[in-house]
């Protein structure tokens, strides 16, 4: 299996701080990853910088099988490439319907004149109910978003997400503020996307974690302190002392 992104001795500094130091890391295609550290260990710089909402001080980001360097584009051609992010609290369109939200997020091209004239084929009809049973909410397509639970709100935002065919999404914190249902349907969801997509997953909840079954990697003062199963790297030292211990 090869790489899909490479992260390459980044360092990011912010007033003197830094917040990711000569990091590494890499992931696979279709790989599920959890990523967990105390607070200020540098999970959401990392994120940020792979999605080009942050520029790193020193190093290289790689992407795919070229080994395109994106540490200096956009987030939009980012994006573009087929990298997506879900943010802890849910972004959906609250006054539209769960089908409108996701025809929304098609793949599709976004240009002035084709939005303006766009109208949902059958085929795009189809993909959106393919992702409702995917992500579960096939008995709500026709439902507000805004009427939905915490955590079908989630599960709508991670198929905006997939409606948009990515190759890597990265999920932060899916299972805050989520019931024990909510999460372990959550997991269940994440473990079937994987694979067809690659799923970094930033969390807390370390049951959470034990149910996605996924190899883990531990941050500490912006580097990698421990990397492996979850039953592996809960019984480092390390760990223990700077996080699980606490």
């Amino acid at each position: 299996m090869s790489s899909l992104l490479e992260v390459n001795d980044v360092s990011v500094t912010f007033d003197g701080y830094k917040a990711i130091n000569n990091l590494s890391f890499s992931v696979d295609e279709g790989e599920l990853r959890a990523i967990i550290g105390p607070n200020g260990a540098g999970k959401t710089t990392f994120m940020d910088i792979i999605t080009g909402k942050t520029r790193p001080d020193s190093g290289k980001v790689r992407w795919g099988k070229t080994a395109r360097n994106v540490e200096k584009m956009s987030e939009s051609e980012i994006a573009r490439l087929g990298i997506g992010r879900k943010f802890q609290r849910p972004t959906v369109f609250e006054d539209q319907t769960v089908t409108d939200n996701l025809i929304l997020s098609l793949n599709k091209n976004r240009g002035p004149i084709s939005t303006l004239f766009y109208s949902a084929s059958s085929g795009d009809l189809i993909k959106v109910e393919q992702l409702s049973v995917e992500i579960g909410l096939q008995e709500n397509l026709n439902r507000l978003a805004g009427e939905l639970s915490h955590g079908q709100k989630q599960w709508l935002e991670i198929g905006m997400l997939l409606a948009q065919d990515p190759k890597l999404l990265l999920v932060d914190e899916p299972a805050a503020g989520m019931t024990l249902a909510e999460r372990e349907h959550t997991t269940d969801l994440l473990k079937r996307t994987s694979g067809k997509h690659a799923i970094i997953v930033i969390e807390h909840d370390m049951e959470f974690i034990r149910r996605l079954g996924c190899r883990v990697t531990v941050l500490h003062e912006g580097a990698v302190l421990a990397e492996g199963s979850l039953d592996y790297v809960s019984k480092n030292p390390a760990v223990i002392e700077v996080y699980l211990g606490r």
